[in-house]
């Protein structure tokens, strides 16, 4: 029973046959090897912190501004850092009102993760949660998914779209609307304090970045998990050393990118991340843009004092080397160009991240769950847009009618087949094929009134139509799965602590397994 709870259904993470591989354990080359065992994860431990806190001195006092941790989140990181322990890592860049339902699942994901390592090896783990504020793709920082009635809208600020400003200095502009938009989704609030927080975030004044890590800090801190800001001065200073190496090695490592480019390749796996020629991996500012450094650069930009940043292959390599991260849970796209980050790490002699994959999950609410029951449909079948919709359309028509349609196909069909043979028996100058040219014109037309009859049958049922479209803008809003797309914003008001905690049980399942080395669950 849900008892006025969603169900949340474990899924495969998906992604590209190169993921699949990487989380099967296939790729060993590319991948660093995921420990199978509380002991082994004890081993990678240990391998962390001998190899962490770069140029010296407590890694948590270097870099706790950039966290501003307060609370439950505050004192794990202390107890953390204090005992030599180690971190688990996530993020995210900022997506309108906190983004998909994955971001949520990522750091939730992180939260287990943490508890069961520390659980099975003694070892202190804190979860923390990566902002990537220094990102600059406004178009999925200014836009979301909501749920309502009648299925799906995609909404977005109202703003100018800007390029190459990191989210962290772009201000907030436009936001009423989609505020308006998002109080509508939600109705009548049962956690009216999750939709207290969003608009006390995204308020005059704010950056989008600086909104989205207030909102992140808002519903994250109070389970343990911290919220670093990745453009905060404090982790830009941690990072710069390893970002002018990369500078200074650019060549190198550019030689072993391509490397692995060629040996993806060679296997039959598509590059997630291309290679730019010529472009190095750190972003400098110019004219307060972000702007690769071209390799031939290097030299001049190491010798200067502008803010370095790195780009997507580099990132994780410079959390290794600011955070004593034991893994980092990923995404696809994100497990998918860890290949490809390993060659950065070896290129810059420096310990490899290891990546984990990421739970994923569909949440199946009372109300859609009720209307598939109804209705006879499961709810995979709305992936297909239209199609239960023409099956039950279809269904509700006399099955005479469509039998004679049927009939008429089939009449046009034997009737051109007969034409055709006679035309070849008498000899006609005609050329035959013209005959099929002509019954696929009928048979066109038989299909075009066979619409006609079903978007008539589609408008009758009304209301078993507009049900549909609403399971389908839970489920699949814009054609895309729940969790890529939809707010999680609307889920936590609505259904509060009970839906976290039940989302976090099923997390739970997941981190299990891999600290264990089962297989990950999927439900049915």
């Amino acid at each position: 029973m849900n008892e006025g709870l969603p169900q949340v259904l474990a899924e495969p993470l998906g992604g590209s046959a190169l993921v699949r591989a990487g989380i099967a354990g296939r790729c060993p080359d590319w991948y660093t090897r995921r420990p199978t065992s509380p002991d082994e994860w004890r081993a990678r431990a240990a391998q962390v912190v001998a190899t962490s806190s770069p140029g010296g001195g407590n890694w948590l006092d270097a870099v706790g501004p950039a966290f501003a941790a307060t609370g439950a989140a505050q004192a794990r990181l202390a107890r953390v850092a204090a005992a030599g322990g180690v971190v688990v890592t996530t993020g995210q860049q900022p997506g309108l009102f906190g983004g998909p339902v994955y971001t949520l699942s990522k750091a939730l994901t992180a939260l287990e993760l943490a508890d069961a390592i520390e659980a099975a090896s003694g070892v202190p783990v804190a979860p923390v949660f990566w902002a990537a504020t220094d990102d600059a793709d406004f178009a999925e920082a200014a836009a979301t998914w909501l749920h309502r009635d009648g299925g799906a809208v995609r909404v977005a600020q109202d703003q100018l779209p800007t390029e190459g400003i990191p989210m962290s200095e772009v201000p907030l502009e436009g936001i009423g609307g989609a505020i308006e938009q998002l109080l509508r989704s939600v109705g009548s609030a049962a956690d009216a304090s999750v939709v207290d927080a969003v608009r006390h975030a995204y308020a005059p004044g704010a950056t989008v970045g600086g909104a989205y890590v207030q909102l992140m800090r808002h519903l994250l801190e109070p389970l343990g998990i911290a919220v670093v800001d990745a453009s905060h001065p404090a982790l830009v200073a941690r990072e710069r050393d390893l970002l002018l190496a990369a500078l200074r090695q650019g060549p190198a490592i550019a030689a072993a990118l391509a490397g692995r480019d060629r040996a993806l390749r060679g296997s039959g796996y598509d590059v997630q991340v291309p290679h730019v020629e010529g472009l190095s991996l750190v972003f400098a500012r110019v004219n307060g843009r972000k702007v690769r450094v071209p390799l031939s650069d290097g030299e001049a930009v190491v010798a200067g004092d502008g803010v370095l940043t790195p780009n997507v292959l580099l990132r994780p390599v410079a959390e290794r080397q600011v955070l004593p991260t034991v893994a980092y849970v990923a995404g696809p796209g994100e497990f998918a160009y860890f290949a490809q980050v390993s060659a950065v790490a070896a290129a810059l002699g420096v310990e490899q991240p290891l990546a984990v994959p990421r739970w994923s999950c569909t949440l199946l609410e009372p109300h859609v769950e009720a209307t598939l029951a109804v209705r006879g449909v499961s709810w995979r079948e709305l992936e297909v847009e239209h199609a239960v919709e023409r099956r039950l359309a279809v269904a509700s028509l006399p099955l005479d009618l469509m039998s004679a349609l049927d009939g008429m196909r089939r009449s046009a069909q034997a009737g051109g087949d007969a034409f055709k043979e006679r035309l070849i028996q008498a000899g006609s100058p005609i050329d035959p094929r013209m005959v099929e040219g002509t019954v696929r014109g009928m048979m066109w037309r038989v299909d075009r009134l066979e619409r006609r009859l079903v978007a008539a049958a589609k408008q009758r049922e009304h209301r078993v139509m507009h049900e549909l479209a609403t399971a389908r803008g839970s489920l699949f809003p814009g054609g895309k799965r729940q969790e890529r797309a939809l707010s999680f914003i609307p889920f936590l008001a609505a259904y509060g602590t009970p839906l976290l905690d039940r989302l976090r049980a099923s997390a739970r399942r997941h981190t299990a397994a891999l600290v264990h080395g089962h297989d990950l669950p999927v439900d049915p």
